[in-house]
């Protein structure tokens, strides 16, 4: 049986320190049982730059997939370092909940007060 984590996150400032806290993040976990799954494991590098530089990470000789976004602990993290992804993801669901409650929060027949309640 093998234990597992998840939702770790990693920063390093280039990919050869990155490289080598994977190493020892991959080691100490092996120590204690955990085993990393290249499979489920990204690397993102944040850059201003128009195209991500390639960064080349692995785990066991496996190279690591780059991806462009990531969603973490709720929070869209992209590789611009910007936020318009996580404000336009955040101005979507809050029209969805909107229109479930519109009948409600609409409804002239409805006091203010009562409406203020089904917020």
């Amino acid at each position: 049986m093998h234990n597992r984590f998840d939702d770790t996150v990693l920063i390093a400032e280039n990919k050869e320190n990155l490289q080598k806290l994977l190493n020892i993040v991959e080691e100490e976990s092996r120590k204690k049982g955990l085993e990393l799954n290249s499979k489920k494991t990204e690397v993102m590098v944040i850059s201003r730059k128009q195209e991500s530089p390639k960064c080349d990470i692995f785990i066991n000789k496996v190279k690591l997939k780059q991806i462009e976004k990531f969603k973490y602990l709720g929070t869209i993290i992209s590789n611009d370092g910007k936020t318009n992804r996580e404000i336009s993801a955040r101005t979507a669901q809050a029209k969805i909940n909107f229109q479930k409650m519109k009948t409600i929060l609409a409804n002239k027949h409805i006091s203010i007060e009562t409406r203020k309640r089904a917020l």
